[in-house]
């Protein structure tokens, strides 16, 4: 079974950023792993995900990023994690509406049960959100 089905069966597919399930989440999805190591996903920020006009949530954009984190974890370590901490800069504003907002993650270092993560979101006109956290292991996917 592939990474992704074991753990959606192992957690199920109510998770607010990646469950298909959720009818409010974000619906990350399309996750990837690219040439380079780094894993990438897309959402549709819908317009309840608004911040101040039409711009994307902070929260939400952290979200996005958090998660895609985790799936490069998943995806190239075949380990799930949890924050430890995440930092986060906002270059620009995302807007919300009917265009993608891509997510990219890597794992930059491990080291036993911790991982060094960074990432971005980007849009058409580049990235605007970077961030860089410490992941702890909590289950090796090939023993959900």
């Amino acid at each position: 079974m592939d990474p992704i089905s074991r753990v959606r069966r192992a957690y199920g597919d109510a998770c607010f950023a990646c469950g298909p399930a959720n009818p409010i989440g974000l619906h990350l999805d399309d996750f990837r792993v690219e040439e380079s190591g780094e894993v990438t996903a897309r959402f549709r920020p819908r317009p309840e995900y608004r911040g101040a006009g039409d711009t994307l949530h902070g929260g939400i954009a952290a979200t996005a990023l958090d998660e895609v984190l985790v799936w490069a974890g998943i995806l190239t370590h075949g380990v799930v994690t949890v924050t430890g901490s995440l930092e986060i800069r906002y270059r620009r504003p995302l807007t919300v509406g009917d265009h993608w907002v891509e997510a990219r993650g890597r794992v930059d270092e491990r080291r036993g049960r911790r991982l060094v993560m960074s990432g971005s979101l980007w849009d058409a006109e580049g990235a605007a959100v970077e961030g860089r956290g410490l992941y702890l292991v909590s289950a090796e996917v090939d023993r959900l």
